[in-house]
């Protein structure tokens, strides 16, 4: 019997147009009411995927920052934390400044950037679809190394470099992980989100990494969460698409995977359901919840 259920948003709880559907809700709904927990595990920050977590009726815990947070819902407040320092913040930003590379920067709070464009731009297009208290907040700021720098009592979750040229991408890889005390996410393929614009669609494509702190990812987080409920590792479900939820897959009881991830996640999953595009996550969790 399965007690939790951890399930990643964008590429897979989502549908390429940031959409939880109704018939996802429905399923989630019904897992919830066999006693069955279902949270979200994401990349985002927390302001943004507490709004998801309202809209499913997730009510316990959710994980942001790829595991640099865990947040308990009920008492409004983070029970786990493992943050990047500024000063690795500072000297990320300084080698992609030097590399002119687009690069964002996710507190606790907001996800800073100098210009709407590759994920950002993402967040924004969604966030026209979305009340004011559950936009993801963007804060645009022209020069993020100063701007960082006089920051007070910020908590730094990841950051992500991104780039549309393969060789730009994979030089500034290189130089990262040349810095010590931090986790480079190793993806190999372009990401591709969907973008719909009146009746016009149109697709983003781009090379990107994730940085965090060291030991820092899903796994970690939910084993942490599993440990203070009481819950084996093989009553848990993991559900996710890509190169960040790869440990969280292989470790889980049962890890699920959507049609047309990441070919590394779908070599590992224990199951494929379908695609984000045609309710993925609400097949697997009729199947085996």
């Amino acid at each position: 019997m399965y007690k939790l259920v951890a399930v990643d948003l964008d590429g897979t709880l989502l549908n390429p147009y940031g959409i939880v559907t109704e018939n996802t809700k429905k399923a989630i709904k019904d897992t919830m009411e066999k006693g069955i927990d279902v949270i979200l595990t994401s990349g985002r920050p927390i302001d943004s995927i507490k709004a998801i977590a309202k809209e499913i009726e997730s009510k316990n815990y959710f994980i942001a920052g790829n595991g640099a947070i865990i947040y308990d819902i009920p008492k409004d407040e983070i029970i786990y934390e493992k943050f990047l320092s500024k000063e690795k913040v500072l000297e990320i930003i300084k080698i992609c400044e030097e590399n002119s590379i687009a690069y964002n920067v996710y507190t606790d709070q907001t996800i800073i950037a100098n210009a709407l464009k590759y994920n950002v731009l993402y967040y924004t297009k969604e966030n026209l679809k979305k009340e004011e208290s559950k936009k993801t907040k963007i804060s645009i700021i022209e020069n993020i190394y100063e701007y960082v720098k006089n920051l007070k009592e910020t908590k730094f979750l990841k950051m992500t470099i991104c780039d549309e040229n393969k060789t730009v991408f994979q030089s500034i890889m290189r130089k990262l992980k040349q810095i010590e005390g931090i986790e480079i996410l190793d993806v190999s393929h372009m990401s591709r989100k969907t973008i719909k614009q009146g009746t016009e669609e149109f697709t983003i494509e781009y090379y990107y990494t994730e940085i965090t702190s060291q030991n820092v990812d899903k796994w970690n987080a939910i084993e942490y969460l599993i440990e203070q409920l009481g819950i084996k590792k093989e009553e848990v479900i993991a559900i996710g698409d890509n190169i960040n939820d790869k440990k969280m897959i292989i470790n889980a009881g049962l890890g699920i995977t959507m049609q047309g991830s990441n070919p590394e996640i779908i070599e590992i999953a224990d199951y494929i359901t379908t695609s984000n595009n045609d309710d993925g996550v609400a097949k697997a969790l009729e199947k085996f919840c």
